[in-house]
């Protein structure tokens, strides 16, 4: 049987590989492991294989699984990314558990997140989600509105800017994965060129999945995001907790 180990080990190659094909240095792609549905121990065993790193995106799920594999003990501190979207009346459980979140594409919700932001924590990391298809119903702020955005949030004394987050949709091929995530690379890069102050750690191209990872890391992704191929098929609860 397959464990969470081996396909993490499984998946550090792929990245790995992608990495070479592009001419780039392994270590410039981090690794998210997307855990949400899954449960403490799924984490704990991906955590005792090394991963540090964690995308939740139901943000009560979430808080009470944090709580759940800190009492488990681990060798490391582990990283929690918010990657889903961020509900008004639940900034405050984000500000408070999480470490990065991705999904920032309200300036209301960054002023909330940068209020309820405990004195006693690090700045919140956040990126910028983009939405590259222009889909009326897909989370993320349009292209054309997001430097705008981006500075607003850098200027927060509790929040640091870190980068932009997408989910395109789905194409099939190489080609055209690669074509809709070179989108996102260039709102990634004109941002970076324009920003100004607050822009320094603006490092992160949080970008590409279990499916499309080869595609994203070719396109200049810095951080994959990747469930599926870590923790197997997901089964969604019928109303899950946002």
């Amino acid at each position: 049987m397959t464990t969470i180990a081996d396909k993490l080990q499984s998946v550090r190659a792929r990245i790995a590989q992608a990495c070479a094909a592009a001419g780039r240095a392994p270590d410039s792609v981090a690794l998210l492991a997307v855990s949400k549905t899954f449960g403490a121990d799924a984490v704990h065993a991906a955590a005792l294989a090394g991963q540090c790193c964690f995308g939740e995106n139901y943000i009560q799920e979430a808080v009470e699984k944090i709580a759940q594999v800190a009492a488990l003990g681990l060798p490391q501190p582990l990283e929690w990314h918010c990657i889903g979207p961020v509900q008004s009346n639940k900034t405050r459980l984000v500000a408070e558990h999480f470490d990065w979140v991705h999904t920032l594409d309200r300036l209301k919700t960054a002023q909330r997140l940068s209020e309820q932001r405990p004195a006693h924590l690090p700045p919140l990391q956040v990126c910028i989600q983009v939405n590259v298809d222009g889909g009326a119903s897909k989370s993320g702020v349009a292209p054309v509105d997001a430097l705008q955005l981006a500075r607003a949030v850098a200027q927060m004394p509790r929040l640091c800017l870190r980068g932009v987050m997408s989910i395109p949709d789905e194409v099939q091929g190489g080609a055209a994965q690669l074509a809709v995530h070179l989108r996102v690379r260039q709102v990634f890069d004109a941002l970076r060129a324009q920003g100004g102050a607050g822009f320094e750690a603006f490092d992160t191209l949080s970008l590409g999945m279990t499916a499309d990872l080869e595609a994203a890391v070719a396109a200049g992704s810095t951080m994959v995001r990747v469930g599926s191929g870590i923790f197997g098929a997901r089964h969604y609860p019928s109303s899950p907790t946002a």
